[in-house]
């Protein structure tokens, strides 16, 4: 026979067990905010490889990753990942000797549009956003979580929709 403590003791562990795991699609770090890795590192010849083979094995962040309120600030993250990740399988469907030029264009432009929108909110924007040219491209390839772009294990990213508004221009190769 089960005691009425030992009962109760089995149901609070219970419930404690299930508030920690994780149920739901969005994924939370200690703060309980959504887990974004950000920034995206800058394309090399390193990483490369990885960009164009492991898209559907990295992150994407549909609208349902993330909960309803205080959290724009990771969406945008989100946006801006999707919308990169976008423009990369462009860049790496194109002609091999321009595709590493195509990624960092890619790379710029998305994060250019995503410090526009930091700047469009009344929140502080992202601390890379407040410097210009070089300095801004430096900042963001710097304390990276993920530099050479690797799958995680898995993984396959959803389908999400195809980001308009990246055009690559050749010339500047």
């Amino acid at each position: 026979m089960i005691s009425t403590g030992g009962f109760a003791g089995f149901w609070i562990t219970a419930l404690l067990t299930l508030h920690g795991a994780d149920v739901g699609e969005t994924r939370r770090n200690s703060l309980n905010e959504p887990d974004v890795p950000f920034p995206p590192a800058c394309p090399t010849a390193q990483n490369l490889a990885a960009i164009c083979n492991q898209g559907q094995g990295r992150p994407r962040y549909p609208p349902s990753f993330f909960p309803n309120s205080r959290v724009s600030h990771f969406r945008r993250r989100g946006n801006a990942i999707n919308r990169l990740e976008s423009w990369y399988s462009q860049c790496c469907s194109g002609q091999s000797n321009q595709i590493l030029c195509c990624a960092q264009q890619a790379w710029k432009q998305a994060l250019s549009q995503f410090c526009v929108e930091e700047y469009s909110t009344m929140t502080l924007p992202y601390v890379c956003c407040a410097d210009r040219g070089d300095a801004r491209w430096r900042c963001f390839d710097s304390e990276l979580p993920n530099p050479n772009y690797e799958a995680t294990p898995g993984y396959t990213a959803p389908a999400v929709p195809d980001e308009p508004g990246f055009i690559f221009n050749p010339n500047t190769c």
